[in-house]
């Protein structure tokens, strides 16, 4: 099916929410494109779901505007955003088929019977649900429960679709295969896709942009890979997976590549667009372990303090010689022979795999 839906953009300017004297949302600015599929990434009570319920329309700012191609629509109520949502439980009509839970918003809209049953028909085929448009919720694996509630969203052609962790209650490889299917919606549609989720491995591996919230503020909105690799701040990269976090002295600025020392050893990193902080870190992934000292890159002895095989990936705990926690994560079949537990060990890594924090 081509991509017939219209996408919309939407503007949050300045939004504030409070619940009494608890900040909810604090000052959030961000435009979401159309066709985006951006993801809303934070932990338990950082404000990602409550900002995507005040875009749906359930909750009213306490300050700051919501456009929607331009238009004020702040004070719009929820039904008349016609917006898609897919909630966390489903909230599928336990007494409803398949077929008669995708055609209620059409019938809401009163559309008519054969223009109804189409669109139906068309749902069913597009989200996999073939020969099953008879069953009942009860009837249906939870994938099969999560892909009508898809379907229903999907079927009034909304400019706009909100997920509300709709994969937090199903298992690992149900999730990975419904991410599969929401990645494939989001192509076919071309709709504007919001989506929360607290798993950091679903939002890079989904979105177009990713929205970092942490305690009702907006930490960071960029690009997978941007906001994995290039953090703004300690928080961000401490929450998007592993980090080795090394303390510096007697940093230096150098320009583009800056400088500071870590138990009497000199490591550099490249700054970026900002001056050199008082931290350097590296992802686990980056970083090599020999048993000689590297010739060149950053280098740190360390003692081999765990090991944990992962199958293809083992992973490594290490601590410097003043104490300092590190972790590798290193193919299983590159793990240097000899290697155990209190070996003294050198694990290095190139400098432009690094960066400077504050």
């Amino acid at each position: 099916m081509a991509a017939t839906m219209h996408a919309a953009e939407i503007g949050a300017h300045g939004i504030a929410k409070n619940f009494g004297a608890f900040v909810a949302l604090d000052d959030i600015s961000l435009t979401i494109g159309r066709g985006e599929f951006l993801t809303l990434l934070g932990p338990s009570g950082s404000g990602k779901t409550t900002f995507l319920m005040v875009l749906a329309g359930f909750e009213n700012p306490t300050r700051g505007q919501l456009t929607l191609d331009g238009r004020d629509v702040t004070d719009v109520p929820a039904e008349e955003r016609s917006f898609g949502m897919v909630f966390q439980g489903y909230a599928l009509f336990p007494h409803m088929s398949v077929e008669q839970n995708i055609a209620f918003p059409l019938k809401v809209q009163r559309r008519g019977g054969a223009q109804t049953r189409k669109r139906v028909a068309e749902m069913i085929e597009m989200v996999g649900l073939g020969g099953h448009g008879h069953k009942r919720p009860a009837a249906l694996s939870g994938g099969q429960q999560q892909r009508v509630a898809l379907a229903r969203a999907l079927a009034c052609e909304p400019s706009v679709l909100l997920l509300d962790e709709p994969f937090s209650a199903l298992d690992r490889n149900l999730r990975a295969q419904m991410q599969d299917e929401v990645r494939h919606l989001h192509r076919q549609t071309g709709t504007t896709f919001v989506f929360v989720t607290h798993d950091q491995s679903e939002a890079l591996a989904l979105s177009s942009r990713v929205a970092i919230f942490d305690k009702g503020r907006l930490q960071q909105i960029g690009p997978p890979r941007d906001v994995y690799e290039k953090p703004d701040n300690r928080f961000v990269a401490e929450f998007l997976g592993d980090i080795n976090i090394l303390p510096l002295t007697s940093v230096t600025n150098g320009g583009a590549v800056s400088e500071g020392s870590f138990e009497g050893r000199t490591l550099r990193a490249s700054c970026g667009n900002r001056g050199p902080g008082d931290m350097l870190a590296v992802r686990p992934e980056y970083m090599r372990l020999t048993t000689l000292e590297p010739k060149s890159g950053n280098a740190v002895p360390a003692t081999v303090v765990d090991l944990t095989y992962l199958g293809a990936e083992t992973r490594l705990d290490l601590k410097s010689h003043q104490g300092t926690s590190l972790t590798l994560s290193l193919a299983t079949t590159a793990l240097p022979d000899g290697v155990a537990q209190g070996i003294e060990v050198w694990t290095g890594w190139p400098e432009e795999k690094g960066f400077f924090l504050e």
